[in-house]
C-alpha cells in the first residue's frame, strides 16, 4: 500500500551535496562496498545477550503480527538474542531516519526498507548483503518466490531478504455489476474491458454506480502497466544488467497509451478523480458506489471488511494489461536489510538468524493469514494454517495466481535507480496533469526530461 511520497526527496530537497554526504558517509559507492559475512559462531563466541535493534514501518494489524513473531523469536533465543523492534512511521519516514542514522553512524541492526529504496540501500554502503550470508551458509534460496526475490537480486546477488510483498490487483464490485447486466464472475483483464464494463456501469451512462471506474494518482500504477506489458521504466534494461540506469522511459507507448486510456474515462464521466491520497480513492470504492478500481493486494483485507459492512460482493481479478501477453505487474512492499559497519559481528549474525526465522514456512504462513501479504515462501501455502486461510478468503488466491503466472524479466523486476522515488512523484505529477486536461505525451515527456538532472547528480555522486 502506499506511503506518503513527499519525504523522500533528498535531491530536490537538499540538493546533490547532501545526497553525496549521505552515499558516501560509510565509504559507498556505486557496489556499496559490500563487506563479508561474520564468522558462523560469532554467536556462540560472544557473551551475554545479543540485542536486535530493528527499525520497521508496520502498524495496525501488521504491526500486531510481526510483534507476534517477534516474541516467538525471542522465546525461541532466550539467553542468545533478543530482538527490540522500534516502529519509525511510514516507509518514507524509516529510510528518511535511516540516512540521517548512515551520517551520524547510528544505524539500527536491522531495517526494513521499501521497494524503490533499495538501490539507495545498495549505494549506501552500509548493508551487508543477505547474498554475504547466503554464501557463507550455502542457505537454500529455492523456497523463496522467485519473482519476489528477482526484484531484490541485483548483478546476481539478493541484496536483501523479501518480507513484506504485495501486487496491484483489479477490485471489482459484483453485486454492481450484475446490476449492470455484466457477468459478476468474470473480471475485466484488459484496458479495453474495464473500460467498457466501466461505460456500463457509470451513473453518466444510466448505469448503478456513481463512477464506473476510480483509482488513486499513483505513480505506482504506471510503473505497473507498463512492466505488465512487458516494457522498461528506466534504461538500459531497468538497471537489471550491471550498468546503472542512466534514463527513464515512462513516455513509452504504452504508458502514453494507458494515460490516453484513464484520462478519456475521466473527461467523459465515466470515471472518478478522488486525488493522489490512496486511502480516499479506497475508500470511495468501499462505500459501494464505485464499479472498478485498481489497488494493492496489502488492501485486500480492508476491502473485504468494507464490502461485508455494506452489503456488496466483492470481486477481484488480475491487473488489467493492454493486451493478453507473459508478462505481469511488478511486486511491492518491503525487505529486510543488515547493518554493516559499526554492529558487531555477533549482531550481525543475530540479525541473520532472525531473518531466517521471518523467511520460513510457518512464520510466513503466520505472517500471510495475520496481513494479506504475499508468504515469500513457497512451501507457507501448503501450512495447514494457510490452506484453510485461502479456502475461507478464495480472494487472495487471485494474488497468488498472478504472482506464479508472471514471467520472471527485466520488465517485470522493475526499475532498479537511486531515484525512483523522485521519478515515482513525477509520473504522478504528468498522470494528474493529463486528467486535468493536459495532452499525456506531452506531460509523460517533460516528466522524464525533468529527471535527467536528478539521474545524472545522483549518478554522479555514487561513482
Amino acid at each position: 500500500m502506499r506511503t506518503t511520497p513527499r519525504a523522500l526527496r533528498l535531491p530536490l530537497l537538499a540538493g546533490a551535496a547532501a545526497l553525496a554526504l549521505a552515499l558516501s558517509a560509510c565509504g559507498g559507492g556505486s557496489e556499496g562496498a559490500a563487506g563479508e559475512a561474520p564468522a558462523a559462531d560469532a554467536l556462540e563466541q560472544a557473551e551475554g545477550v545479543t540485542e536486535v535493534n530493528f527499525w520497521h514501518s508496520m502498524d495496525g494489524t501488521n504491526g500486531e503480527t510481526l510483534d507476534k513473531l517477534i516474541a516467538e523469536f525471542n522465546a525461541a533465543n532466550e539467553g542468545k538474542v533478543e530482538v527490540k523492534s522500534v516502529y519509525q512511521g511510514d516507509y518514507d519516514t524509516t529510510i528518511t531516519k535511516y540516512k540521517a542514522a548512515v551520517q551520524s553512524n547510528s544505524t539500527p541492526s536491522m531495517v526494513q526498507i521499501y521497494d524503490i529504496g533499495t538501490q539507495f540501500m545498495i549505494d549506501s554502503g552500509a548493508v551487508l548483503p543477505t547474498q554475504a550470508f547466503i554464501d557463507r551458509d550455502e542457505y537454500d534460496v529455492s523456497d523463496l518466490q522467485p519473482n519476489i526475490a528477482g526484484y531484490y537480486t541485483i548483478d546476481d546477488e539478493l541484496w536483501s531478504m523479501p518480507f513484506n510483498t504485495s501486487m496491484p490487483v483489479l477490485y471489482y464490485n459484483k453485486t454492481l455489476f450484475e446490476a449492470a447486466g455484466l457477468d459478476p464472475e468474470t473480471a475485466p483483464a484488459t484496458l479495453d474491458e474495464v473500460g467498457d464494463a466501466a461505460n456500463k456501469l457509470s451513473k453518466v451512462n444510466g448505469g448503478p454506480a456513481e463512477f464506473g471506474f476510480n483509482a488513486a494518482i499513483y505513480g505506482w500504477l504506471l510503473e505497473q502497466e507498463i512492466a505488465a506489458n512487458g516494457e522498461l521504466y528506466c534504461g538500459p534494461d531497468n538497471g537489471r544488467s550491471g550498468e546503472r540506469a542512466g534514463e527513464y522511459t515512462f513516455n513509452n507507448d504504452t504508458a502514453v497509451q494507458f494515460v490516453d486510456w484513464w484520462k478519456e474515462l475521466v473527461d467523459t464521466g465515466v470515471a472518478g478523480n478522488t486525488g493522489r491520497v490512496t486511502a480516499d480513492a479506497q475508500n470511495a470504492f468501499k462505500s459501494g458506489t464505485i464499479g472498478i478500481t485498481l489497488e494493492s493486494t496489502g488492501a485486500l483485507g480492508g476491502m473485504q471488511k468494507a464490502a461485508d459492512e455494506q452489503g456488496f460482493e466483492l470481486g477481484v481479478g488480475f491487473y488489467p494489461k493492454i493486451e493478453q501477453n507473459d508478462s505481469g505487474p511488478i511486486i511491492g512492499g518491503a525487505s529486510l536489510w543488515v547493518s554493516d559497519e559499526g554492529h558487531s559481528e555477533a549482531e550481525k549474525q543475530a540479525s541473520w538468524e532472525f531473518m531466517q526465522f521471518l523467511a520460513q514456512p510457518e512464520s510466513q504462513a503466520t505472517w500471510h493469514t495475520g496481513t494479506g501479504y504475499f508468504p515469500i515462501s513457497k512451501a507457507a501455502l501448503d501450512e495447514p494454517k494457510d490452506v484453510e486461510w485461502r479456502e475461507q478468503h478464495p480472494q487472495f488466491n487471485v494474488a497468488v495466481d498472478q504472482l506464479e503466472a508472471t514471467e520472471l524479466t527485466s520488465a517485470t523486476q522493475g526499475c532498479s535507480a537511486g531515484t525512483m522515488p523522485q521519478a515515482r512523484e513525477a509520473a504522478e505529477n504528468a498522470l494528474e496533469g493529463a486528467l486535468l486536461g493536459g495532452d499525456s505525451k506531452s506531460e509523460l515527456t517533460d516528466s522524464v526530461t525533468e529527471l535527467k538532472v536528478e539521474v545524472e547528480n545522483y549518478n554522479n555522486s555514487v561513482k
